[in-house]
């Protein structure tokens, strides 16, 4: 158990049955009444912002979370397989908990971070930069712009990026997955 003196950013607490993230905090003392703190909590799980005030030395559930190496085996259809690196279990876990935006970049064999709550994996993470290659690009023309030009490619996990024109099918290329962008050859 931790008190409100206790609080940092990046704290997470468990409310309600659910995990928060603390992104801010602030002591308050007013002139009259009692000490209070006012706090900006992020749902681990939805992303949504909660603003809630705690009174000064109230009690709350610090949650312990761990960060573990995993690794993703296969797709059975529902369920996305992955192996933890420490202990060599079968972790399965639904597209939902790893995120629409990340299972595009999915890749047999790639490695990724799990945050663990209860000995659950709660949250997957991937690389910031993954490599994959280009299964499907049209031919680049020499002669079409100036600079900069750019065309659409396929990847090999079904993503598709914006890549220079000199990009040809087959060669393996560095993205940025956050923001879906090409970064350079491999």
């Amino acid at each position: 158990m931790a008190t409100t003196a206790d609080f940092r950013n990046g704290m997470v607490l468990e409310i309600d049955g659910h995990l928060y993230q603390m992104v801010y905090f602030q002591h308050v003392k007013p002139g009259k009444g009692g000490a209070f703190v006012r706090t900006k909590l992020k749902n681990i799980r939805t992303g949504a912002v909660l603003e809630r005030t705690f009174n000064a030395g109230e009690r709350v559930v610090e949650a312990r979370l761990e960060h573990r190496p995993i690794q993703f085996s296969y797709v059975d259809g529902h369920f996305h397989h992955f192996m933890d690196q420490q202990t060599f279990d079968d972790i399965m876990l639904t597209g939902d908990v790893i995120g629409a935006e990340q299972l595009k970049y999915l890749k047999e064999g790639m490695e990724c971070e799990g945050l663990v709550h209860n000995d659950r994996v709660i949250m997957v993470e991937l690389p910031y930069f993954v490599e994959l290659a280009v299964t499907r690009t049209d031919p680049g023309v020499r002669g079409d712009t100036a600079s900069g030009a750019t065309k659409p490619a396929t990847l090999e996990t079904g993503a598709t990026v914006q890549v220079p024109l000199f990009i040809e099918e087959g060669q393996v290329i560095r993205v940025d997955r956050r923001d879906d962008k090409y970064l350079t050859r491999v």
